[in-house]
């Protein structure tokens, strides 16, 4: 906690670059930031949590009418001013309930996880790539392609329909640049109006909150050329949908060098990965359907994660809880420089901290108990049958909401790391997520059976 003198100083700095209000940006179990705007002059009260919040009007934070507020506590070290606004400063904050931290908070449930890594020696570092949809809506509110030629089956790098969101495309990348989050690729993803923008990796905290805001920026800067940035995991059943793949790895805290990197010649694997990465990868695959629930969390996700679906070629999606090599069918993928784990499973609806607390968890089980992860695959598993799968071990990731839920109420290591309060909260809420959508009627059912019988 910054001193008195320490929140002044920042107060005056703020002051004097414009700023006119501030707001402590928490999030709720979706990972959709949520926060009141206090006026600068009150930046000293909002520092130490002056904002109070009742917790039954959000989801998934555990209160009832009956309780006491919530407060929001705001992380000084890591505001940013708003690159569009310049008169509004955004904080990440985590929530307090009565002065302590609130454990039915997920940003406060990594903090926890990260002071575990921190006992083992370990830092945890997170690149999170931002996949997007950038769509249009029509009067009914349906979604659809801005340019209506945009029909091509594989639009992967199209330079001509990178140009065509450009506008957009500039006001996002030259934000994150302003930002300093080092952009360092932007390009035009497989399905058309869909775009991907890398950034470097930083801890995984920093990371998790830069991604929150990312969705937030996206939108905003959308709505100016009169579109709709999605991340809707899975917005066209014909085509590839938004991942939001995480790159991992440890670093040494006393040396700073990547626990994870190691020779490729002196890997037995040859994947250029220490012993303590392929424990991690163990314990993440020990886990891996009850990750997936945090990692993949609404009913759509689960249409993203299969082999081929409604599409002509392949979907790119993990569908199996397996590793390996720079091949991705595999749901952890280990690229050709090594050094580093890709979760691919995650995609662009999760709630980053949520799913950063149960990867890093599980990775950390596996250095503790020295897991095996297992030979890595390098074959197109989406060949395989279900049968010849089965044969080699290899299991199905979740196939649905309903079944990865299952997974993770099942798994006594989610409430181990999450505790029972925050753990049933995510169910609850996703189990009637599901239950909602079992009971709507879709055009489909309709097509299909209102003149079948």
């Amino acid at each position: 906690m910054k001193t008195e003198h320490e929140i002044l100083s920042l107060q005056k700095e703020l002051k004097a670059k414009g700023v006119k209000y501030c707001v402590g940006a928490y999030v709720d179990i979706h990972g959709v930031p949520k926060g009141k705007f206090v006026p600068i002059d009150h930046f000293l009260h909002f520092a130490h949590g002056s904002e109070l919040y009742t917790g039954y009007a959000l989801d998934g934070l555990g209160q009832s009418p009956n309780d006491d507020e919530i407060a929001s506590l705001p992380d000084l070290d890591r505001g940013v001013i708003l690159p569009w606004n310049r008169e509004v400063a955004w904080f990440p904050a985590d929530n307090t309930f009565h002065g302590e931290p609130y454990e039915i908070n997920t940003r406060v449930a990594l903090k926890k996880v990260l002071a575990d890594a921190t006992s083992l020696g370990f830092g945890f570092n997170l690149g999170i790539e931002c996949e997007v949809f950038v769509v249009k809506l029509d009067d009914a509110g349906r979604i659809g392609i801005p340019n209506a030629d945009d029909q091509l089956n594989k639009t992967c790098y199209d330079i001509r329909r990178f140009f065509r969101r450009y506008t957009w495309l500039d006001k996002v990348s030259s934000a994150i640049d302003q930002l300093g989050w080092d952009l360092y690729s932007l390009d035009h993803e497989d399905a058309p109006s869909q775009f991907e923008f890398d950034f470097k990796y930083s801890d995984a905290l920093t990371m998790c909150d830069r991604y929150v805001f990312f969705r937030t920026m996206a939108k905003h800067y959308a709505e100016e050329e009169g579109l709709l940035a999605t991340f809707m995991p899975k917005p066209f059943a014909d085509k590839t949908g938004n991942g939001a793949h995480f790159n991992m790895s440890l670093y040494d805290l006393e040396t700073g060098k990547n626990a994870f990197a190691h020779d490729k010649a002196a890997d037995p694997l040859g994947l250029g990965l220490s012993p303590v990465a392929y424990h991690f990868i163990g314990g993440i695959l020990r886990h891996g359907p009850a990750i997936c629930a945090a990692m993949a969390p609404t009913v759509n996700s689960y249409k993203r994660l299969v082999r081929r679906g409604l599409m002509n070629y392949y979907s790119w999606a993990p569908v199996f809880n397996s590793f390996g090599t720079n091949n991705r069918t595999n749901s952890i993928r280990v690229p050709m420089s090594g050094g580093r784990c890709e979760s691919r499973n995650a995609d662009s609806s999760c709630n980053p901290y949520l799913a950063a607390t149960l990867v890093l968890a599980a990775g950390l089980e596996g250095i503790r108990e020295k897991l095996d992860p297992g030979r890595p695959r390098e074959e197109n598993l989406y060949a395989y049958t279900d049968e010849q799968l089965a044969a080699q071990g290899i299991c199905h990731l979740p196939q649905s909401l309903q079944e990865a839920v299952a997974a993770f109420a099942g798994d006594p290591f989610t409430e181990r790391v999450l505790g029972r309060e925050l753990r049933d909260e995510f169910v609850r809420y996703k189990s009637e997520e599901w239950r909602a959508y079992r009971q709507q009627i879709t055009q489909w059912e309709i097509d299909r059976y209102a003149r079948m019988f």
